[in-house]
This record gives structure tokens, C-alpha cells and sequence, in this order.
């Protein structure tokens, strides 16, 4: 398998945490949206990352529609995410503020760093900040140590979760980005979480380098 995307993308870092969580190969093609566009397209129609090409040939785009693959090749005993009732409503519902959380915290990042100046919407991003802030925070009210045992089927003999997946690669995101809107010490569990994740092989061998973003 091939996993195109870099891994400051929080979308591609999940998708390639997983992969390693649950014990896929894969070689990494470390093509850029920006930087190679036209021949990203060739990949995906749609310009964007991740894109999984299996082994056979075809491609898996979507980081959600990957994860979803994944989950049903391995089976309900080793999902990231269970298969069905309360278990996996509650644990997609982590994941939805960890990608909601993402989707602001870019659309802010986008209209601060892309657009020239002169275009650029205050309201609009006081808005989207204002969105990433509250999605961080509900996720800061998590007990993160209990969500294997509320996954069920998923997150068993300390097996993670697609939500610490989820949430962990938005945090380091927020925190290269848009460091103000989760800074260190104001959530300490998601510090917490942070720690303990970033600590595990599949998120050392994925963890994005610093990048100097501009702040305005």
C-alpha cells in the first residue's frame, strides 16, 4: 500500500497512525497538495490528501473513508472503532470535535496565512477560531483514561482508539498552527493524552516537524 500525504496534515497523521497501530505496511509518498497539485490529481480528482492505493491498484480517498476500511479489514476484535450501538455513537462523536476541531482551526489558518491581506474576513476568522476553541474544550472534559473501556469491542488489552488517534493528531496541528487556541497547560488532559500517545511508536515514527507558520 501507498499513503500519499505529508504528516502535518492531522487527516494523513491519523490515517498513517493507524495503519502502524494495527500492523499495516504501507511506503509513503510525501507528495504536497501545494506543491504538487496537478500531479495529486492524477492520485485523486479532488487535489486533496490522504489517498490510500492498495496493493490491487485502487484508491481509498478520504482520511474517514480509509479509517472505515481499515476497521472492517481488521475485524470488530481490533477496530479502532466499534461496530455498532452506544459504544461507537460515543466514540464517533469524539471523533467528529477532533475533525471539527481540525476543519476551523485550517479554515482559520487558510484565510490568516493564503489569503493577501487586503481579502482577509476578522469576523470570519474570530468565528472559526471561536469553533476550533469550543471543540478543543469539550474534548478537554473527556475522561481519557476510561475511552477503551467505553469503546466496547474497540480499544481492548490496551489497544487505542480512533478518537485518541483523532484527537492527538489535531492537537499536535492546533499546536504548529494555531498554538494559542490549545496552548500547553490549559487543557492538562489533553496534555495528558498527548503525552501518553505521543509516546507510542506509530505516533513517533509519524510526528510532523516544526514548521515556522507565519502569525499573520
Amino acid at each position: 500500500m501507498i499513503l500519499v500525504g505529508q504528516y502535518d496534515s492531522p487527516y494523513v497523521r491519523r490515517v498513517a497512525i493507524s495503519l502502524r497501530e494495527l500492523g499495516f505496511d504501507y511506503t509513503h509518498d510525501t507528495r504536497s497538495v501545494f506543491g504538487d497539485f496537478d500531479d495529486m490529481r492524477k492520485t485523486n480528482p479532488l487535489g486533496r490528501i490522504p489517498s490510500l492505493v492498495l496493493d490491487d491498484g485502487d484508491v481509498l480517498i478520504d482520511s474517514g473513508a480509509i479509517l472505515d476500511w481499515l476497521d472492517e479489514s481488521v475485524g470488530p476484535e481490533r477496530a479502532l472503532v466499534p461496530a455498532s450501538g452506544l459504544p461507537r455513537r460515543r466514540m464517533l462523536q469524539l471523533v467528529a470535535l477532533a475533525c471539527g476541531a481540525i476543519d476551523k482551526a485550517g479554515a482559520s489558518g487558510y484565510e490568516r496565512l493564503i489569503r493577501p491581506a487586503s481579502y482577509r474576513w476578522p469576523e470570519w476568522i474570530a468565528r472559526c477560531r471561536t469553533q476550533a476553541a469550543g471543540a478543543i474544550a469539550s474534548l478537554s472534559e473527556v475522561d481519557w483514561t476510561r475511552t477503551g473501556a467505553m469503546a466496547g469491542g474497540a480499544g481492548q488489552a490496551g489497544q487505542i482508539t480512533q478518537a485518541e488517534i483523532s484527537c492527538v493528531s489535531m492537537l499536535r496541528y492546533v499546536r504548529m498552527t494555531d498554538a494559542d487556541l490549545a496552548p500547553v497547560g490549559r487543557y492538562p488532559s489533553l496534555d495528558a493524552l498527548a503525552e501518553r500517545c505521543e509516546a507510542r511508536p506509530a505516533f513517533i515514527a509519524t510526528y510532523p516537524p516544526n514548521i515556522a507558520y507565519p502569525t499573520a
